[in-house]
């Protein structure tokens, strides 16, 4: 990590550490942990999409499967808060290892018309197998839970909850794609026939790296339950897919911070612009139709290249006096 990269996580951890502080009010706090949460979703994704080339369009499998796993569990089938999520955890993961090897069968187009199917056939089961899932109305009633005492009702206290999962998926994520393994899978994104020659098998790193995305994936779906103490098949359907898709390309595929900064985006547009204006999907459409003109790479990776383009500039502004005035001074020199 470069010294510079280094400074922005420091900036962003002691802000994220005040924003209940700053804030205050606790609609916007509640706000914050839904950034949180679909930051997380969003980062894992990215897993996918920036640093393995594969874009996919069921990646909301995974958090609506871990929420209603967590709240069936805890509420139907009687077991507690930590043993409920544990046990979703463990059965998302294994969920992605199934989705993975199905949907690795294919690449480019038919790897994403795979995931969109998978996404779609659970989308399906939660919509009319009403006798588990409860159908359109979902399930709810789960409590949150009181880890050490702390009563997560609360939303500062849940705030600060999500911010350490956030955190620890942020690190766990920094380090898969900074390590050996994290190197072969971009590898495989940017060259697998030389990965094969080299001895890779380009399909197992690709599967470890969708599998590894699908646990931060349940992570999500876990705090998702918890906030929301409630899912239905909309956690699951194709539009939260394509906006954990959106926030990726957004913020900037490939990139730590991109991901986040588009779940910001995105999660902002829909829970406070849309109180304002009807359709806030046009604005949304609006807004990534100008990230694509103007900063195709991704506002993260865009804003750095403009701002290092500006600075270039005032370098040159600032160095064209003295050179161009050392240049004459050398001809008449030269002349005379």
């Amino acid at each position: 990590m470069t010294a510079r990269s280094g400074v922005w996580l420091v900036v962003m951890v002691v802000a994220l550490v005040l924003v209940p502080v700053l804030i205050g009010s606790p609609f916007y706090v509640n706000l914050a942990s839904q950034v949180l949460i679909y930051a997380i979703l969003a980062m894992s994704l990215n897993l996918l999409v920036g640093f393995g080339g594969l874009t996919s369009l069921g990646h909301a499998a995974y958090l609506g499967f871990a929420a209603y796993v967590t709240i069936y569990l805890t509420t139907l089938a009687g077991f507690g808060q930590f043993s409920g999520a544990l046990i979703a955890l463990v059965a998302t993961t294994g969920l992605a290892m199934l989705f993975g090897f199905l949907a690795l069968r294919a690449s480019g187009l038919g790897f994403l018309m795979i995931t969109l199917a998978l996404g779609q056939i659970l989308w399906g089961l939660a919509f009319r197998w009403v006798s588990l899932t409860g159908g359109d109305n979902g399930l709810g009633g789960m409590q949150r839970p009181h880890p050490f005492g702390i009563d997560l009702g609360d939303p500062n206290a849940f705030y600060y909850f999500a911010l350490c999962f956030f955190l620890v998926a942020f690190a766990g994520i920094a380090l898969f794609v900074r390590s050996p393994f994290g190197h072969s899978l971009r590898g495989s994104r940017d060259q697998p026939r030389r990965m094969r020659a080299l001895g890779y098998n380009v399909w197992f790193v690709q599967w470890c790296g969708f599998v590894y995305a699908g646990f931060w994936g349940a992570i999500a779906g876990i705090l998702y339950a918890y906030y929301n103490q409630f899912v239905s098949p909309h956690a699951l359907n194709l539009m939260t897919s394509a906006e954990t898709l959106l926030m990726v390309i957004a913020g900037g595929a490939g990139t730590l911070f991109g991901p986040i900064v588009g779940a910001v985006l995105v999660v902002v547009l829909k829970n406070v612009v849309s109180a304002y204006i009807a359709r806030w999907v046009m604005l949304l459409g609006a807004v990534f139709v100008m990230i694509v003109l103007f900063m195709p790479e991704g506002l993260v990776p865009g804003t750095t290249r403009w701002t290092k383009l500006a600075l270039g500039r005032r370098r040159r502004a600032a160095g064209g006096g003295p050179g161009e005035a050392t240049g004459t001074a050398a001809v008449q020199e030269r002349s005379s």
